[in-house]
């Protein structure tokens, strides 16, 4: 991979991840209920589960979940299901000021396999990175190299950019103390969460 073409795909990295999605929708919920320290483990989840779709893709399984009926059925269903339960739970959430105590780091590996799921559980992720990935990859020469320099990157840019999500929603939100806010905020997050869903649900795999 030349230099131009990597400055090229730091580029499309920062664009990626800012456009919002049900990762940034996680990382605002957390950062209010949490803060941004305690939200960590959700951040560095977001980015396993982005790295597993690129080694997805570069080992051939994304082609084979893009162009299979049932496994692409699958995973949307599933990742239709999964927002769908993260939405009610989060409208449903008790209305507390943010939460700095001890029982939120006994949660981290929950809050880490939530924001795996959440990544992994999107065939858009799959078929983006499908449709992304290869217009970088040089196959004249060894592309596993290749392809662990574009996971490095996007891990990279959207930790900052997931990270900025979450310490924007801790700075802002942290402040609101009254019950009738912060339910507000809740069913506001939770609404969010279940229009990806149905977002999600209306996603069609190409023919």
């Amino acid at each position: 991979m030349t230099l131009s073409t990597w400055l090229t795909f730091v580029v499309a990295s920062w664009l990626i991840s800012l456009s919002p999605g049900a990762g940034a929708i996680s990382c605002m919920s957390a950062g209010m209920r949490y803060g941004f320290r305690q939200s960590i483990p959700n951040i560095f989840g977001l980015q396993i589960g982005a790295t597993l779709l690129i080694v997805i893709v570069a080992a051939g399984l994304g082609a084979v979940l893009a162009t299979s009926v049932v496994a692409f059925s699958a995973i949307k269903w599933f990742g239709v299901a999964y927002l769908l339960w993260l939405g009610i739970a989060q409208w449903r959430a008790e209305a507390k000021p943010l939460q700095l105590d001890d029982t939120v780091a006994r949660s981290s590996m929950q809050m880490f396999t939530r924001a795996v799921l959440i990544n992994l559980s999107n065939p858009k992720g799959i078929v983006f990175m499908l449709a992304v990935l290869p217009q970088f990859i040089d196959p004249h020469v060894a592309q596993w190299p290749q392809y662990a320099i574009c996971a490095a990157t996007i891990f990279c840019t959207d930790a900052v950019v997931m990270s900025g999500y979450t310490l924007l929603a801790a700075r802002v939100f942290a402040s609101l103390r009254e019950p009738h806010h912060i339910r507000w905020i809740n069913r506001t997050f939770g609404g969010m969460f279940v229009a990806a869903a149905l977002l999600l649900a209306t996603f069609r795999r190409a023919n």
